[in-house]
């Protein structure tokens, strides 16, 4: 019988970082989320982000989100039903300018006893030297690249230097 993961505990200094990165809390998210220092990058953003949802750290996100960050805070009363488990980071890419860039992630979580994920691929913006998350680009998961279609007198992909037709194109 499969049992349902609780959800990652508060993070406490002196203890492995919930965003994954596998850095101590004080040493990773820590200092973002205490404003000691801003985010070095939008994927660093990102894990602090995640590290505050598990810490319920409501004024953070907001602050860290340009539709909300300019908007004054108003607090937020009782816990999300939603339990974080895990974040794996897929990619990290800077965009065509220099103050933008993006990250593919997904985030695991539990709400009323079912696991679930959140795919999402987000963009993110420097303004005044500080990361921001503007907006998502995608939820779900990364489309599918179709394969490569090889044409007949095109160089057989089994390397061995004869036509596709003359080679495997039978053999398929």
């Amino acid at each position: 019988m499969a049992t349902t993961p609780t959800g990652l505990d508060r993070p406490i200094h002196g203890q492995a970082c919930p965003c994954g990165s596998s850095k101590l809390f004080d040493a990773c998210c820590e200092p973002v989320l205490t404003r000691q220092r801003p985010a070095a990058t939008a994927e660093e953003l990102m894990r602090s982000r995640f590290t505050a949802h598990v810490a319920d750290d409501n004024r953070y996100l907001h602050d860290t989100f340009a539709p909300t960050a300019k908007l004054p805070y108003v607090e937020e009363t009782g816990e999300s039903p939603v339990r974080w488990t895990k974040l794996v980071v897929h990619s990290h890419e800077l965009g065509k300018q220099p103050d933008t860039a993006f990250v593919e992630f997904s985030a695991y979580y539990i709400e009323a006893n079912q696991e679930g994920v959140l795919e999402e691929k987000s963009e993110f913006r420097r303004i005044d030297g500080q990361w921001i998350f503007t907006r998502p680009i995608r939820q779900g998961p990364a489309p599918a690249k179709a394969a490569v279609k090889v044409g007949r007198n095109d160089p057989c992909p089994c390397g061995s230097g004869k036509k596709h037709k003359q080679c495997c194109l039978g053999k398929a």
